[in-house]
């Protein structure tokens, strides 16, 4: 049962009907007693839950009912309904504990969205399963480890995945936070539609609103044509919002509009488009402290967490070490046709005490390069120490010039070529070697008129 407190009969009327009508079964009352007296004895599965009541709109009073009802039964979803001037007090009642806010008015769907999102959360409880039997209920074939940590972490996603539940991951460069994000869209019931992804930290402030929601012809001087927003790719499938740590203040507001009531408008129409979509975001920044610094909005920040997913740096799963070397050895045994390729086993305990501060990404790439220089079939401590020890200024075995003797530009030229050399004109990989999205590099390829032949990733 669903209990809704709301003091406006038309308010009341219209949810009881919306929520019926999806087959749940719903009650409402004006009246906070009466409220608390209906929790007390029902114990209902979810409440939305008005702030504002009678002529007070300082949301006094539906701040003090809410905490009245944390502390009859601190297990219940309770979804606010607020107006979107009003999203500060809605901030407010999350810190309280309430599990979501929805703004009037609200789209049916959406609310609809976040009732059932809440209720399957509060029915899917944890259970402590073994990789293997992980494997067996989800699809993570392409996440390697065995680690307490990464298996709490695949139950979590595993449980979330079925849901609507917003997911925001967290963790150091290279832990693999973009795999997670998949590995969500494949377990949920939106697998079969599409799974986009946007880097935010590639796209600039005067091309967010152009890249995330399209543009039509003439909406802007380059405007030659018409253009499909990410948002509207990712219509009734999965958007994931890598680097949302680094997204400034003013695409911020842009972005908290279209999660908030899930509508945007195409740059250069009037017209309002409605999206369908989940979303994963995903971060190496501390996002609570970029809120006290107020860098990062505390509203934005409760919209992407509901679930918040910590992925702990390979330091701090070194037994992982291993199952992630073989992998990449058996892969680039395919790749370079070196059927007998292996690793000695002091090599591998050496390898399990590096610091990796670039994590996966840092140990994949180390990997790869000593097996390219190295022509032994099983690889020893120093061939991966002579890779190791490569100053960064150092890549391809050429010192980058002092200071002052080649600008920033000629720099980043040099090392856009370098990139291409070496993984054969493959412009997605050469783009991920050098931390850029496929796009960025398209546009630094035109910029700084690089002549390449662009070959099949």
């Amino acid at each position: 049962m669903i209990l809704i407190i709301d003091d406006d009969i038309a308010v009341r009327t219209s949810l009881l009907l919306l929520l019926k009508s999806d087959g749940f079964e719903a009650i409402g009352t004006p009246l906070p007693g009466e409220a608390l007296s209906i929790i007390k004895k029902e114990s209902p599965e979810l409440i939305l839950l008005d702030l504002n009541f009678s002529i007070d709109t300082s949301g006094a009073e539906g701040m003090l009912l809410l905490g009245s009802i944390k502390k009859i039964n601190p297990a219940i979803p309770i979804i606010l309904i607020t107006g979107w001037g009003s999203i500060e007090l809605a901030v407010k009642g999350m810190k309280l504990g309430a599990n979501d806010f929805i703004n009037k008015p609200w789209n049916n769907e959406h609310l609809l969205q976040s009732v059932r999102t809440l209720i399957d959360l509060q029915d899917k409880k944890a259970e402590h399963r073994t990789r293997k039997q992980l494997d067996s209920k989800y699809n993570f074939q392409h996440i390697i480890g065995e680690d307490p940590k990464m298996l709490d972490i695949l139950e979590t996603i595993g449980r979330v995945a079925s849901t609507d539940a917003s997911v925001l991951v967290m963790g150091e460069s290279g832990t693999g936070k973009e795999l997670i994000a998949e590995a969500i869209h494949q377990n949920s019931l939106r697998r079969n539609k599409p799974f986009i992804k946007i880097n935010l930290g590639g796209i600039s402030t005067s091309l967010f609103e152009s890249e995330m929601f399209g543009h039509v012809r003439g909406a802007f001087t380059d405007a030659r044509f018409d253009r499909v927003g990410r948002f509207e790719m990712a219509n009734k499938g999965t958007i994931f919002l890598d680097e949302i740590g680094d997204l400034d203040a003013s695409s911020q507001v842009k972005l908290l509009r279209v999660l908030q009531d899930r509508t945007y408008e195409v740059l250069g129409s009037s017209r309002t488009k409605t999206v369908d979509v989940r979303v994963v975001c995903a971060t190496n920044k501390n996002l609570d402290e970029m809120v006290t610094r107020t860098t990062f909005r505390e509203d934005l920040l409760y919209r992407i967490n509901l679930i918040t997913v910590y992925l702990p740096a390979l330091r701090d799963r070194p037994k992982d070490i291993p199952l992630l070397v073989n992998f990449f050895i058996d892969n680039l045994k395919e790749i370079y046709n070196r059927p007998s390729l292996s690793i000695q086993n002091t090599a591998m305990k050496w390898l399990q005490n590096l610091p990796l501060p670039g994590n996966i990404r840092q140990l994949k790439n180390l990997v790869e390069r000593s097996i390219l220089v190295s022509k032994k079939d099983v690889l020893e401590i120093e061939d991966f120490r002579s890779q190791l020890e490569l100053s960064p200024t150092k890549r391809g075995n050429l010192a980058l010039p002092g200071v002052g003797a080649i600008t920033l530009e000629e720099m980043e030229v040099e090392m856009i070529k370098r990139a291409l050399e070496y993984h054969k004109n493959k412009i997605a990989r050469a783009a991920k070697s050098l931390g850029l999205t496929r796009s960025a590099l398209y546009r630094r390829l035109d910029k700084y008129q690089i002549p390449y032949d662009e070959a099949e990733d």
